[in-house]
């Protein structure tokens, strides 16, 4: 088998990215830079594809990565990146241990405050805790991904009209699509460090883009599901603005996702 990077990065030189990714296997990468252009970058026998785009927006670089997407099995990586230097012969491995399963997601290192997962075990993912999982941890079948017609929103995400959510829609849309997704504790890389692109803080925008979120991920148990998520986690989100405040917010964004909001 084959194993292909999908980076989505933002005004990059390539070379440079190139070597501080430390990619070892042939790669997609898709360069949001303001201008449009195509080369080829050989590395130690591995091809890596370059396509400038002058459109930004995570969900469609994603998807532009995807489409063009030729491997056995495709992992998806932002520019923030660094990974180990077996992650190939790592993600191949447990693919051919694992037939059964079309997508897997793998364990990426992060600084415990951006940390929102940690897998500690082999096991299914299923709609009810497919939430928590970053793009970057997503290794799919190639086929069968292409096959079911899964791709990014473009409503969601970085350079979206909505902040962020792209990952935990399309991770839904691959289970509903009927592919086998499974958790790993395999271990491929490490998260570099860096301001965030989408997060500017728990503000009035934060509340309302995660209610269109929730109406889209959790439909009718949108509003139970939210509340919980304030309750839970009012004391690091709430302190600005007021739990009862930031659930109003949310059902304004539920209400907006119904085609009943005032925004």
């Amino acid at each position: 088998m084959k194993l292909q990077l999908l980076i989505s990065a933002v005004n990059q030189k390539p070379s440079e990215l190139i070597e501080k990714m430390n990619i070892r296997s042939d790669a997609i990468l898709i360069n949001q830079c303001g201008s449009f252009g195509y080369e080829e970058i050989r590395k130690e026998g591995r091809l890596i594809r370059v396509f400038s785009f002058r459109e930004k927006g995570v969900g469609l670089s994603r998807n532009n990565a995807l489409l063009r997407a030729d491997g056995d099995i495709c992992l998806f990586s932002d520019e923030d990146i660094r990974y180990s230097d077996d992650y190939e012969e790592k993600v191949l491995r447990e693919f051919e241990a694992h037939p059964e399963a079309d997508m897997l997601l793998f364990n990426v290192d992060v600084c415990k405050a951006r940390r929102t997962y940690h897998t500690d075990a082999f096991g299914r993912v299923g709609l009810h805790n497919c939430g928590r999982y970053p793009a970057y941890s997503f290794a799919l079948r190639t086929d069968v991904m292409h096959r079911k017609n899964v791709v990014f929103s473009l409503l969601f995400g970085g350079g979206a009209r909505y902040s962020n959510g792209e990952d935990s829609l399309f991770i839904r849309d691959c289970i509903k699509s009927g592919m086998k997704v499974y958790k790993t504790p395999v271990a491929i890389g490490r998260e570099e460090e860096r301001e965030s692109t989408w997060f500017s803080g728990y503000h009035e925008k934060f509340f309302f883009d995660r209610g269109v979120l929730y109406a889209h991920l959790y439909g009718k148990l949108a509003k139970p599901i939210a509340l919980r998520f304030l309750v839970k986690h009012k004391d690091v989100m709430c302190r600005k603005i007021p739990l009862p405040k930031a659930y109003g917010l949310m059902c304004e964004g539920l209400r907006e996702a119904s085609g009943r909001g005032k925004r």
